[in-house]
């Protein structure tokens, strides 16, 4: 019996669950597209190198296993139903597996491109079977028509709902697992269809045991997501939650609370205050009267309590991307008490928005402003660190005003610590560095930007406690290791900063 014989009878129905197969089909490849360039952007930072290399790699394999199969001349319905029980196992499992291996596999990145074109080789023999197999059903030109139309729609479908609806809401390990069981629904599907004309009893039974694997890592998914992250930080997860934007994770480690962003550390409870004395105090201490101030970034509030010390802050307004991070600061009591309730303080207020976009309609003037994202990891990141933003960030600064950007180690990424203030002041901005021991983090940069001179010394209030008049002077100095050197200006069309960020942090870290 060949293939047309299969599905003798019904024809019109039998090509429209071949035809709701290529949609499904099309919809998982570009979803597991989709968490491989996720997950590598998450766990190995530069999202745009990271999806690059992934979407790369994986269309070279479709283009193999398109190429295989030629190689597939008999039963090619069967081989079909058993790629999709393969796809469903491998690719429903691939990001619960990589975020597994992550912490204990000695090269990831070997793990996570085997995956993917391991995947992309199998979604690469789909189309072509499914049109050898539709081919005595349709015209040629509607059969080509037909197909491409459902795998263009369902790679739409993907595209939408993985950043609005599945990784806010499932996470990226119960996504993959969904999708897992898309890829078995339709395997068991045709299954039934052909029951009456071939032994089908082995390829169900294997469907079967995916399906209840996978049903079983929807059950445990929460699980396995925290197992691999205590593995991943030493650390107990007291909070994790996937957002549009980033992933958050919380710890906790006896009395220290510790905040990480897509696997980047951004405080410890035990020295923050550090690291935010050293951040604020140095502006509003140079500044006569800073009544109206604002924090781009900082969504911890962590800034802001700094701030709300200060009795001649009037108004401050704080944009952060995030509304999970600024509802995470506000409403939960332990996170609450380390920023003092600043959040919810009715001389703050916050507003979630993409702070490139925001600056460029906004309206100043502002006494102060603190510039506080997290390190230039990706080209994402990068744009808040150009130029092109610093110059709309001045404009918003009063004449007499300063601003502060914290501006990475300038002892272990000294170029790019210097890239930010040349590019302040191709802004049009006089700049003066200083830097800080915080602990967690090491030698820890700044960079302070005004429209005219910064020489003058800060006031400081009593009772921080890291900064008075000694030692806040003392940050200014900078031995030979970390001093100032030749840098490029940081552009939108160049992103000089994210490169010679990746580059001097993988020497450091490697």
């Amino acid at each position: 019996m060949d293939d047309t014989g299969d599905f003798a009878g019904p024809a019109r129905a039998h090509a429209a669950i071949l035809l709701l197969s290529v949609l499904v089909v099309a919809t998982c490849g570009l979803i597991y597209e989709l968490l491989a360039g996720t997950l590598a952007s998450y766990l190995l930072g530069d999202s745009v190198t990271q999806f690059s290399t992934v979407i790369g790699s994986y269309l070279f394999a479709m283009g193999v296993g398109s190429f295989l199969s030629r190689y597939v001349r008999r039963d090619e319905i069967g081989v079909f139903i058993r790629v999709e029980i393969m796809i469903a196992a491998i690719g429903g499992w691939s990001a619960a597996g990589l975020f597994l291996a992550f912490p204990l596999a000695a090269d990831f990145r070997v793990l996570l491109y085997a995956i993917v074109l391991v995947i992309g080789a199998l979604v690469g023999l789909e189309i072509p079977l499914l049109i050898r197999i539709l081919r005595s059903r349709f015209a040629f030109r509607d059969l080509v028509s037909n197909v491409l139309t459902y795998d263009y729609v369902g790679a739409l479908i993907a595209s939408l709902a993985f950043p609005l609806f599945l990784v806010p809401h499932l996470g990226m390990i119960r996504t993959g697992l969904v999708f897992g069981l898309a890829n078995v629904a339709v395997a068991v599907a045709l299954l039934f269809v052909l029951r009456r004309a071939r032994r089908v009893s082995v390829d169900m039974a294997a469907a079967l045991m995916v399906a209840i694997s996978l049903i079983a890592g929807l059950f445990l998914a929460e699980r396995i997501q925290r197992f691999s992250e205590v593995a991943y930080y030493g650390e107990g997860v007291i909070h994790a939650r996937s957002t549009p934007y980033q992933r958050i994770v919380l710890t906790r480690r006896g009395e220290d609370l510790r905040l990480y962003l897509n696997g980047n550390l951004q405080f410890s409870s035990r020295d923050e205050y550090r690291y935010h004395e050293a951040l604020v105090w140095p502006v509003l201490g140079r500044v006569a009267n800073p009544a109206r101030v604002l924090i781009l970034g900082g969504g911890d509030g962590l800034a802001a309590r700094e701030v709300l010390r200060d009795g001649r802050v009037r108004s401050v307004h704080l944009v952060d991307l995030d509304p999970e991070m600024t509802r995470m600061f506000r409403a939960t009591p332990q996170l609450a008490a380390l920023n003092r309730g600043s959040l919810s303080n009715p001389r703050l207020s916050v507003e979630n928005a993409d702070a490139f976009r925001w600056v460029r309609a906004a309206r100043g003037p502002y006494d102060a402003i603190l510039i506080d994202f997290p390190d230039p990891t990706e080209y994402s990141l990068g744009k808040l660190y150009t130029v092109s933003f610093y110059a709309q960030v001045a404009r918003l600064l009063a004449p007499d005003g300063v601003m502060v950007v914290q501006s990475t180690s300038p002892l272990v990424a000294p170029r790019s610590y210097w890239t930010v203030a040349q590019t302040l002041e191709a802004a049009g901005l006089q700049t003066r560095g200083y830097h800080t021991y915080v602990p967690s983090f090491g030698e820890w940069g700044f960079t302070l930007a005004a429209h005219t001179s910064l020489a003058r010394p800060a006031h400081l209030p009593a009772g921080l406690r890291y900064l008075n008049s000694v030692s806040e002077p003392l940050m200014f100095d900078f031995p030979p290791d970390m001093a100032r050197r030749p840098t490029p200006v940081n552009r939108l069309d160049n992103q000089a900063l994210v490169r010679s960020f990746a580059e001097e942090w993988s020497h450091y870290e490697g």
